[in-house]
């Protein structure tokens, strides 16, 4: 009997090839964060998570040539691990973990969500997304009776928002304040109100253009939560280009320049990506919950 791997429902990964991923990952990070060198940990991130680790190095590279005089080892245990089963590539899972980046006690308490993802079986596993939660906004997958975890189509209909349209729909959400289908907070009503306020200062005005980015290894992904809806991974391209008015100095910092083509003469523009988290609820009466949102300057520049 022939079994077709492509075909076949099975387990993305054993735990033990989960923890060794997970101490892969681990090693490469600390030896880029060490020496600033993006070539470093290439090699085991990508999409949203890659886009934002690689240009954040590369602008190190060029502000710290000499490496990283504060580098302290990222230490991740705990780690907890959801495993969805699943047919064909890519496969992917889930590592909730504890970091040394915070206290692990009161308000500063977080975890640290990375989702590995590997598109071939002679592929090395990387991680595509980063949420760092509290620990209540870690929600309780939805597990078989072996204890897998539940993968929800791109396309379910399920579910408030299905996860492919999510890019698409929370972009068009910053642009206009529409669908009203994400819930009042930092990362929808109170992003929206910061950007307002800094459009137009004395001397500067600022404009934003939002794009959703959803294709390839910046695909949506999302378990089951077990009460039913969906923890949604996620990604979306943000431009800011600022204009000084004439006289006014655009206040450029290094990091910025580091990244920078052209010669910012009047206007500088900022691209950055999100890597993004949401909840999702179950049937279309509750709002999307966007609970983590971790942005990158990926380019700028300068005319």
């Amino acid at each position: 009997m022939t079994v077709h791997g492509e075909r076949e429902v099975v387990p993305s990964a054993t735990r033990a090839e989960a923890a060794q991923a997970l101490r892969d990952f681990t090693d490469a990070y600390n030896k880029a964060d060490k020496a600033f060198d993006p070539a470093l940990d290439a090699g085991r991130v990508t999409g949203p998570l890659g886009a934002v680790n690689q240009a954040g190095l590369r602008a190190r590279q060029v502000t710290d040539p000499g490496g990283n005089p504060q580098h302290v080892p990222l230490e991740l245990t705990d780690a907890r691990f959801a495993i969805p089963r699943k047919a064909g590539w890519p496969r992917w899972f889930v590592a909730d973990t504890d970091s040394n980046r915070d206290k692990d006690s009161g308000a500063d308490d977080t975890r640290w969500l990375l989702v590995f993802v590997r598109g071939g079986v002679d592929d090395v596993w990387k991680v595509a997304h980063l949420s760092v939660l509290a620990p209540k906004d870690v929600p309780a997958f939805a597990l078989d009776k072996d204890g897998f975890a539940e993968p929800v189509r791109p396309d379910d209909t399920g579910l408030a928002v299905a996860p492919k349209d999510l890019s698409e729909q929370y972009v068009a959400y910053l642009r206009t304040g529409r669908p009203e289908t994400f819930a009042s907070g930092p990362h929808t009503t109170e992003w929206r109100a910061q950007r307002k306020k800094n459009a137009v200062l004395p001397g500067m005005s600022t404009q934003y253009v939002d794009q959703p980015l959803d294709g390839g290894d910046f695909a949506p992904l999302a378990l089951r939560t077990r009460d039913g809806g969906a923890l949604a991974f996620f990604a979306t391209r943000h431009f800011e280009r600022q204009t000084a008015a004439k006289g006014v100095r655009l206040n450029i910092n290094a990091d910025v320049r580091a990244l920078m083509t052209g010669e910012p003469k009047s206007t500088v523009t900022k691209e950055r990506v999100s890597d993004d988290a949401a909840r999702i609820p179950k049937g279309r009466g509750g709002p999307v919950t966007v609970i983590n949102r971790l942005q990158g300057l990926v380019a700028a520049k300068g005319e």
